[in-house]
């Protein structure tokens, strides 16, 4: 059993003990205080409070909030109405509870307390602001979560400085790994480049009401090859170049002599956040052929706004600027400039990154050609070394590849292990070892492998610039985050108004 389990249980536990006095020093009868909900019920009848506060607990996540609220209150009957009282009911209720229900020093003081008591001012708005940092902070981690777009990666469906709301909902929300962090700030505090968490508690992946990706659904969730990461804000490192592409660059030792000192690893929830379209799901069969995605042998359907490079041929000294390309029908949004026109090695040829759509619609005239641009064998593409030599996979031309399922069994052969041996050690926590050619899993040899989780495969519509499942493999479910439902806002030297309250497809 994880330590989390373990601290989730001994928590509940010396919840519902300290009730248990709480009830006695008031004139109830104490077992009833072990009773989940029914121990609320008969607080709200002691407090004489109205009685839609018990059935607003049921509400999904907010419920919980209103829970607390009727412990708090319960503490008030107490005597106790300083923040530091207020502070141990929300966040260590397990210790602070069994204090007022066993301490000598502690007495029910009942309804007259309270009604006499008079909050000052200041107090008044500190109970206000902790009151909606809470709230906030439930809402964001339970139902629906703010997000920008910081790269094109996702073009045109989503542009840079698109504004979304993301549904914590759609897929169920998850429990976060490292609760003790500070509110609003996802991994890093600002100015300092520190951690904004702590490690001290860390939970298991759990996740409420879970419901499956869908194939196709635009998805944010943390990178999975974030685990490790070199920390470096100096350096182009992260996203772009992860740690382990230096590592296969220059070899672990060298990666530890250089960066050591600025090496450091991250739990699931505070990896960065990505966004990318889901093309395939657990069980699925996934190739790409000539730039086509492929899934259980069906072609799967092309989005109007994915865009992917295509060679562009015009006429001597003629130059694709935006005019000549939106004479084509081809537009350029501002900061799209660098990597959306290049030249090639072939004279007059640039290519250009073109939407489905616009791809329909082009007008070209005499002395213009298009043609499909095909990114060749990329040794970066995951998983970077195939057992088969006569396999040459790049970002168009890649796999089949089978994403695994949870319930799944694979025979844990040479080439199957350089596919999942990192879903098997990493994401599902095993120990894996070769021994003289065989297998071992958590020291027992073993010939096959029953995947725990679902996992996804996620690609960018923009596809000749995105980094995604092609170079750095699965997402597992416990990496998701919510499904990118609402254009709130977006601005590009000013709002884009058509963009504004717009759903994602």
């Amino acid at each position: 059993m994880s330590i989390g389990w373990i601290i989730f249980i001994v928590a509940t536990i010396g919840w519902h003990i300290g009730l248990y006095g709480m009830f006695k020093k008031a004139g109830m009868d104490a077992w009833k205080a072990l009773i989940p909900f029914y121990n609320t019920w008969c607080m709200i009848q002691k407090m004489e409070l109205k009685k839609i506060w018990f059935f607003l607990q049921f509400i999904p996540v907010a419920g919980q909030f209103i829970t607390i609220w009727i412990t708090i209150k319960f503490v008030e009957h107490f005597g106790r109405f300083g923040v530091l009282h207020h502070a141990a009911t929300v966040f260590i209720p397990f210790i602070y509870f069994p204090y007022l229900g066993f301490s000598s020093n502690e007495k029910y003081a009942g309804k007259l307390v309270v009604n006499n008591y008079v909050k000052s001012s200041a107090r008044e708005w500190i109970d206000a602001a902790a009151f909606a940092i809470v709230a906030a902070t439930l809402i964001r981690t339970f139902v629906f979560e703010a997000y920008t777009i910081p790269t094109p990666s996702m073009e045109k469906t989503l542009l840079v400085n698109d504004f979304l709301f993301v549904s914590k909902f759609s897929y169920g929300p998850r429990i976060p790994n490292t609760p003790i962090a500070m509110p609003f700030i996802h991994n890093t505090m600002p100015y300092s480049n520190s951690k904004s968490y702590s490690e001290v508690l860390e939970l298991p992946y759990i996740r409420w009401f879970a419901s499956p990706v869908k194939r196709n659904d635009v998805v944010v969730f943390n990178f999975p090859v974030n685990d490790t990461l070199i920390n470096d804000p100096d350096q182009q490192f992260g996203s772009k170049i992860t740690y382990y592409e230096v590592v296969r660059q220059l070899g672990r030792e060298e990666t530890w002599n250089r960066y050591g000192a600025n090496i450091i690893t991250r739990p699931v929830d505070k990896r960065e956040n990505f966004i990318k379209r889901c093309v395939a799901v657990g069980g699925d069969v996934l190739q790409v052929v000539n730039g086509k995605v492929i899934v259980n042998g069906k072609p799967q359907p092309v989005f109007p706004e994915s865009e992917r490079y295509y060679n562009l041929r015009v006429p001597a000294n003629v130059y694709p600027d935006k005019e000549t390309l939106k004479a084509l029908g081809i537009n350029i949004h501002e900061g799209e400039d660098i990597g959306d026109v290049r030249p090639t090695a072939v004279p007059n040829e640039f290519q250009v990154n073109i939407t489905n759509e616009e791809f329909a619609h082009l007008k070209i005239p005499a002395g213009f050609s298009v043609t499909d641009s095909i990114q060749g064998e990329d040794n970066r593409t995951f998983p970077y070394f195939n057992t088969n030599p006569n396999i040459h996979w790049g970002p168009d031309n890649y796999g089949p590849i089978t994403i695994p399922q949870k319930g799944s069994t694979i025979p844990l052969t040479p080439d199957n292990m350089v596919r999942y041996k990192r879903c098997i050690e990493v994401y599902e926590n095993n120990k894996v070892e070769n021994r003289g050619g065989q297998i071992f899993i958590n020291d027992k040899p073993a010939t096959t492998y029953t995947f725990k989780m679902n996992y996804y495969w996620m690609m960018g519509d923009n596809r000749h610039n995105s980094l995604d499942s092609r170079y750095w493999g699965f997402v597992p479910e416990d990496h998701v985050v919510g499904k990118a439902s609402l254009i709130w806002f977006s601005w590009e030297n000013g709002p884009r108004w058509k963009r504004l309250f717009t759903s994602i497809h």
